[in-house]
């Protein structure tokens, strides 16, 4: 058994035709969200992943075993809920509405900006439709949103130790650029009541 105890969050850093090359695991939601657990590699290698507790395993993260070799993670598909707004009757607040109601029962969430996707579950799919919401049972992947101070879900930043850096993430999507434009013109304003 190749035992694991290093994530690179979506393989970061790595060269392209390293990541073509490594062989691929396929893990479910429920499998991505431990931190330690038993898998099986696309050529058939056995996988003890032993990862700090707490990290949660995204698709496209690259699990590094103690031999050096690499393995790339594939969010499996896995039977969903995939909640959209009603064309005729509804508005996409609708969809906005449902995530909050959603969010406040802890239901893990995968927020699309047309739709929701959550694990299968009858009461909760029936409570959306009385709310108009369309409900279709699909197989796809499954990418819920971290809690309030993790990593997005999409691996556009990192998350294991970096996770709590809250001002830091909000740098990571671009939205710096604001906030030096901010701070210059204070800086500049401060100065000029300065001299």
């Amino acid at each position: 058994m190749l035992t694991i105890n290093k994530l690179i969050p979506g393989g970061r850093g790595l060269a392209a035709v390293l990541l073509k090359r490594a062989a691929t695991v396929e893990l479910d939601w429920d499998v991505r969200q431990k931190s330690r657990f038993d898998a099986t590699d696309s050529t058939g290698r056995s996988l003890g992943v032993f990862l700090p507790r707490g990290t949660v395993v995204r698709g496209g993260d690259v699990l590094v075993g103690e031999d050096g070799s690499l393995v790339r993670v594939v969010a499996a598909a896995q039977p969903v809920l995939k909640v959209t707004a009603c064309a005729e009757h509804g508005t996409p607040f609708d969809l906005l509405r449902a995530a909050y109601h959603l969010g406040n029962r802890h239901v893990a969430l995968e927020l699309q900006s047309d739709h929701l996707k959550l694990e299968p579950d009858h009461v909760l799919a029936d409570l959306l439709r009385q709310r108009h919401l369309i409900v279709h049972e699909v197989t796809e992947a499954f990418e819920p949103e971290g809690g309030a101070y993790a990593a997005p879900a999409h691996g556009h930043a990192p998350h294991g130790h970096d996770q709590g850096h809250g001002h830091d993430h909000a740098h990571d999507h671009g939205h710096d650029h604001g906030h030096d434009h901010d701070h210059e013109h204070r800086h500049k304003h401060e100065h000029g009541h300065g001299h």
